[in-house]
């Protein structure tokens, strides 16, 4: 447990202090899966959590990108919208917005304060992310929103998000092996975790899942009662079959279409067929219930949604730069799918961390004649280097050439010196993203 004098440190009332300062004491209690700590501190902030509708929003990948629809398309449709994601890549005003403004810092500061001063000293912590989760709710609670987009942190049925009996809809995008350490090591124990966010009676909106998580997933759904929707990908549509009338923003993106409606697509990669059909299948659900969501609100907010760091290009040193997180074995598949459409070598530059699956994301990446430029993952327990090198080696023999690197910086600008012949990619950890963009803007400012 966290001492009194240690919460009093916390406790910051300078509005100029960092949000990491304020939440550094409770990063020590690591990941901890359970309900009883966040349902406690909710309980002494008066249970904010009541008051906020919610979509609620699980899977291996694609739930941040569902989120982003889904909150993109209720703003634009006039609704006042919380969204919650995880993790930040810069800072973490990232995972608490409203409408499209994400929290600002003296605001966040403000309410992490009043979330530490209700902690009990008598009682079990709360870990960081139980924290940032119940100033969350309180801020939605406090400005009243009309509806909130949840993702889920990790796995599901004993995630901190997972506190409100009776959402409006829950979602699981897609299901595979990833954090094995805590939620099991098959697909369909992870299946399980994830489905412990269905609610009796309420919608559930499922994508494409493997046969052993689709039997896990069923049998929850009819246990539950719930109302399912087994979501297909979306189909690309020609212009003439584009309805209703549209902006010249959105008339210059793909459309495609799913469920009867068509829209544009504003992110990158055939994983956003899946992933944008599933956000249309819970905004027909919502209309269902009486939301008031029309087709060109639907066109307007998939036109505009933004997702940072996933498939998305940008520049450095002035070279043209794809990055993307591919940092588990179904993400890396999707990132090689958009890369093949490209019709060039890569030059890969990747770090990893230590605890994920190296071999299998290489042997979804790498091709013949691609080059890869190994560097850190700064700050995290980053992946061996030359274990790394020996490894993509033995995956991909035929490679063009693999470089180690002390730094991002050093791997990057050794990278984009090949784009005469080679398009350049940053991936293979959030993190890394993260410390990219910082960086980025550190240099722009």
């Amino acid at each position: 447990m966290l001492q009194k004098q240690d919460m009093a440190i916390a406790k910051v009332t300078d509005s100029t202090t960092a949000i990491d300062t304020l939440l550094a004491p409770f990063h020590q209690f690591g990941v901890n899966l359970g309900l009883s700590r966040i349902q406690t501190l909710l309980a002494a902030l008066g249970w904010p959590h009541q008051s906020v509708p919610i979509i609620h929003v699980a899977g291996t990948n694609g739930k941040g990108s569902v989120c982003a629809y889904l909150s993109s398309i209720l703003t634009a449709a006039g609704y006042k919208v919380g969204r919650y994601t995880s993790p930040h890549l810069v800072d973490w005003n990232e995972r608490i917005w409203i409408d499209n403004e994400p929290i600002s810092t003296e605001r966040a500061l403000t309410i992490l304060n009043t979330v530490i001063a209700a902690i009990d000293p008598n009682s079990p912590t709360p870990t960081q992310f139980e924290i940032v989760t119940a100033a969350m709710w309180l801020y939605f609670a406090q400005s009243q929103v009309d509806i909130a987009v949840i993702e889920v942190g990790l796995g599901g049925r004993l995630d901190a998000t997972n506190v409100c009996d009776d959402p409006i809809a829950s979602v699981i995008t897609s299901i595979s092996l990833e954090h094995w350490q805590q939620l099991g090591d098959t697909l369909a124990k992870i299946a399980g975790e994830k489905a412990g966010i269905l609610k009796p009676d309420r919608p559930a909106i499922i994508g494409t899942l493997p046969p052993e998580a689709t039997e896990v997933v069923a049998a929850r759904i009819s246990t539950l009662n719930c109302p399912a929707i087994w979501v297909e990908p979306a189909v690309e549509v020609p212009l003439v079959d584009r309805t209703p009338p549209t902006s010249s923003t959105a008339d210059s993106l793909p459309w495609v279409e799913s469920g009867g409606i068509c829209y544009p697509l504003a992110l990158l990669g055939r994983m956003q067929l899946i992933n944008s059909a599933i956000a249309i299948a819970t905004i027909k659900v919502l209309r269902q219930a009486g939301w008031q969501i029309s087709d060109a609100a639907i066109v307007s907010g998939m036109a505009n949604t933004q997702w940072l760091g996933r498939i998305q290009w940008t520049t450095w040193q002035g070279a043209q730069l794809l990055i993307d997180g591919a940092h588990n074995t179904a993400a890396a598949i999707a990132l090689r799918e958009y890369v093949d459409t490209l019709d060039t070598p890569i030059s890969w530059t990747m770090g990893m961390l230590s605890t994920k699956a190296h071999r299998e994301i290489f042997q979804a990446l790498l091709r013949p004649g691609d080059r890869l430029y190994l560097v850190p993952v700064p700050d995290h327990s980053s992946a061996d280097l030359d274990l790394l090198a020996d490894l993509a080696r033995s995956v991909c023999p035929e490679i063009g050439s693999i470089e180690i690197y002390p730094d991002l910086v050093a791997g990057l600008t050794a990278a984009i010196a090949t784009t005469d012949t080679h398009r350049s990619v940053l991936c293979g950890s959030l993190y890394l993203l993260g410390y990219f963009l910082k960086l980025s803007r550190s240099i722009e400012k």
